[in-house]
């Protein structure tokens, strides 16, 4: 073959390659991981699981189902159910004679916090079901917002004994929410749980 003609083939050849290469180049490649879940149009959202565990509160079985049940009804990305019996369970509570107290979170699904539900504010005229709803709002990830309203659940032992509400308001919804919102992406990992234990007496 002709010098001419290989050197033609060869710049012909080579231009292939570099054509093929910037279409490789310029195609979307798919990653191995991800570290954020985008939710597609009209998809629901990711919803955490929290198991409590009340074996141990005595007495206070109503209360807590009543407390639970505002959370669930308030919130939507984060839900609390009964723990098996003997299984594991991120809350746990106990009922105790002292002050109602517990560990500040956000609980993260497969860690653990500690509810106690004490009979001391009970004995000072405090109603039962707002103590328990308000232990789980610290679980949640709330402090307290002493002095405060009744309208506000984490206000607490402020609002007075005839104070009954145990509905979290708008604020206090928004911040768990926003705290259980990213939970199935990475950014989950730099919220952690608090783990100061917070003492709920006047």
């Amino acid at each position: 073959m002709p010098l001419a003609t290989w050197i033609k083939a060869g710049t012909s050849a080579t231009a292939l390659v570099l054509a093929m290469a910037g279409t490789a180049s310029a195609a979307p490649t798919t990653p191995t991981a991800t570290a954020t879940v985008t939710a597609q149009p009209g998809a629901q959202a990711a919803v955490v699981t929290l198991r409590y565990d009340d074996s141990r509160a005595a007495g206070w079985e109503a209360a807590i189902a009543a407390g639970v049940a505002s959370w669930n009804a308030s919130v939507t990305n984060v839900r609390l159910v009964e723990a098996a019996p003997g299984g594991a369970a991120e809350i746990v509570i106990v009922a105790t004679s002292g002050w109602p107290q517990a560990t500040l979170g956000p609980v993260r699904p497969g860690r653990q916090v500690r509810v106690e539900l004490g009979s001391q504010a009970v004995n000072d005229g405090y109603n039962k079901t707002r103590i328990a709803a308000h232990e789980l709002g610290h679980s949640l990830g709330l402090p307290d917002t002493k002095p405060g309203p009744c309208s506000q659940l984490m206000s607490g032992s402020s609002a007075g004994t005839a104070c009954t509400s145990a509905v979290p308001n708008a604020t206090e919804r928004s911040r768990v929410q926003s705290y259980y919102a990213n939970y199935a992406n990475a950014l989950a990992a730099s919220v952690v749980t608090d783990g100061r234990t917070l003492v709920d007496a006047p």
